[in-house]
């Protein structure tokens, strides 16, 4: 493989992509709108110098938000350009920073698209977050002189396996790439596997560990939690279609030894809230979906999530947490945030996309992984009738939280020194 070859399937399969597209929109409307920013067609142009920063979807928007703040602070001349790939990530985008930043849908992957793009925005630097690998974007802006650095860079064992198939092509993408700022020393052994030069990978920890808590989240979660006036309650946060099925008969079990029990369940995209929502119905559960904003009364056993934004606030209002996509091979969700909160943290074995985050929560038995539905019942009720044993375990996960903070500084100075790196090199340019 290589990047001509690359180009030349991308362009092949982008009528397969735009009718994908179409059929996703005849689901989930949003994905129908504004199609026309994914091949930078009709973009407004910009005068400013500007910071592009790529999240593709949701969980990516919220942990790239402080770091984007942070930048937002730094350069205040600066226009803030945010991309995503999902209508989630730009509901979040919005919700988040509203007018205070540019936000559209990032191009395509095919040059000509890039190029419009990059002619629009003009951008001075790219920060891309996580694992946002797109070879023509990044030799596009490697080619402008336009620095790349991939903040939070991840990178697991089962995905280098993958990348290290086209090594050579991986290689020379990671070549282009100014600074990788990786979370753990894991993922930048992996990067430097894959051909990356050791002296641009730096070990920074991960952003997430950064999350703050506002105290008005406080606030609002012991306003809910009055509403269900002491019950046990267990968030299935993030789930995914084959989990919702596994938590559900969990709490059938754990029903039958607290009747009292109420679950939140949270599932990971919106298009799946109606499908869901069918399954509750037809298992016979007693439920309320979150959207109606009706009050949650004691004959109720499951509140079904159907908002977006609110999962901080319903973790804050939970007694213990399981954080889906681990139960099914997804790989993961960000078990920080229920961490963070104060609460014991459950999740399945699939564990890929936060590996070196578990691997901190699991040595000093801050989190619990169960294999099956009966496992997951029956750790939550065991954490129902040891409150203490449930306090200490998140207490050791709290401690692992507040221990790794101090990414978000290290991996903002990362940038500064990039962004100037380049004027000083624009200066002696125009020196000589």
């Amino acid at each position: 493989m290589n990047r001509q070859l690359y180009t030349l399937i991308l362009y092949l399969l982008l009528p397969l992509v735009l009718l994908r597209l179409y059929f996703r929109s005849r689901k989930v409307s949003a994905y129908g709108r504004r199609w026309r920013e994914r091949l930078a067609l009709g973009g407004r142009e910009t005068k400013n110098k500007t910071i592009w920063v790529h999240a593709v979807s949701v969980g990516e928007v919220l942990g790239s938000a402080p770091l984007i703040k942070k930048l937002m602070d730094a350069y205040p001349q600066h226009t803030m350009l945010v991309t995503t790939m999902t209508p989630t990530g730009s509901d979040r985008v919005n919700e988040l920073f509203g007018d205070s930043v540019v936000h559209c849908y990032a191009p395509y992957d095919l040059p000509d698209t890039v190029a419009r793009f990059i002619k629009q925005y003009r951008p001075e630097i790219l920060v891309l977050f996580e694992t946002e690998l797109w070879p023509n974007i990044i030799h596009a802006c490697y080619q402008r002189q336009i620095p790349v650095i991939l903040a939070n860079g991840r990178m697991s064992e089962r995905s280098a396996k993958g990348y290290s198939r086209f090594k050579a092509f991986v290689t020379s993408t990671l070549r282009e790439i100014a600074i990788i700022a990786a979370q753990a020393p894991a993922d930048a052994e992996h990067f430097i596997r894959l051909g990356a030069e050791p002296a641009r990978v730096k070990v920074t920890g991960s952003v997430k560990f950064d999350l703050r808590i506002d105290d008005s989240l406080q606030i609002q979660a012991k306003t809910l939690r009055r509403q269900w006036a002491g019950r046990p309650c267990l968030i299935a946060a993030s789930t995914h279609q084959g989990e919702d099925e596994q938590v559900l008969a969990a709490f059938r079990k754990i029903k039958h030894a607290y009747p009292n029990a109420l679950l939140i369940l949270v599932p990971r995209h919106p298009e799946r809230f109606d499908s869901v929502a069918e399954l509750i119905k037809a298992e016979g559960w007693a439920w309320l979906r979150r959207s109606e904003k009706a009050v949650l009364t004691s004959g109720i056993d499951v509140l079904l999530c159907d908002t977006m934004g609110e999962l901080l606030l319903l973790y804050a209002t939970a007694d213990i947490a399981f954080v889906g996509g681990s139960l099914v091979a997804t790989g993961g969700h960000n078990m920080l945030e229920p961490a963070a909160l104060g609460l014991p943290v459950i999740s399945g074995p699939h564990l890929f996309n936060f590996q070196s985050v578990s691997e901190l929560l699991l040595e000093v038995n801050g989190m619990l992984v169960v294999h099956s539905s009966d496992a997951l019942a029956m750790e939550v009720m065991a954490f129902f009738a040891g409150p203490q044993l449930a306090a200490e375990m998140a207490c050791r996960a709290r401690g692992v939280v507040d221990q790794n903070r101090g990414a978000l500084e290290r991996q903002l100075n990362l940038i500064q020194e990039v962004v100037a790196e380049k004027n000083k090199a624009q200066l002696q340019i125009l020196w000589k």
